[in-house]
């Protein structure tokens, strides 16, 4: 079984897919972009974050098509990206984002007690990190 499809039944086995619609959308990223150099584990924990709903994953997508067409070797284009979408942000979206970057960063993430947030952004966060531990535990 290759790497991608060992995050993807691991995810799977832990019942970490909302819908069958995530699941799809992060298989869909798996299949495109983990044969690139910039695909990492942190990438990975973006792509499942990403994959939640169509509209960020049609952020990541376009951010990833054209990182395999400059062909760039990491995600520092993306991470700057990262930064700027956060900035844009005025809920708990912001922490999302922040998340996001903290993967890319390969840093640890912890949502501060008096943070804004939704009850929805928290959930999603919190099956992120979730699933940051079981992608981090495979080699």
């Amino acid at each position: 079984m290759n790497l991608k499809d060992t995050y993807l039944l691991a995810l799977d086995t832990a019942d970490l897919f909302e819908s069958s619609a995530h699941r799809t959308r992060f298989k869909e990223l798996l299949d495109c972009f983990s044969g690139y150099s910039f695909f990492s584990k942190g990438l990975c924990k973006c792509m499942y974050l990403s994959a939640w709903d169509d509209e960020h994953f049609v952020i990541i997508l376009e951010i990833l098509n054209a990182m395999a067409l400059g062909k760039d070797p990491n995600t520092n284009e993306m991470r700057i990206n990262g930064d700027i979408l956060a900035e844009e942000q005025t809920n708990g979206e912001y922490y999302v984002y922040l998340l996001s970057n903290a993967f890319l960063d390969n840093k640890s993430f912890h949502l501060s007690e008096n943070a804004k947030i939704e009850p929805e952004n928290s959930y999603i966060i919190e099956q992120a990190l979730k699933a940051s531990e079981i992608i981090d535990s495979i080699h």
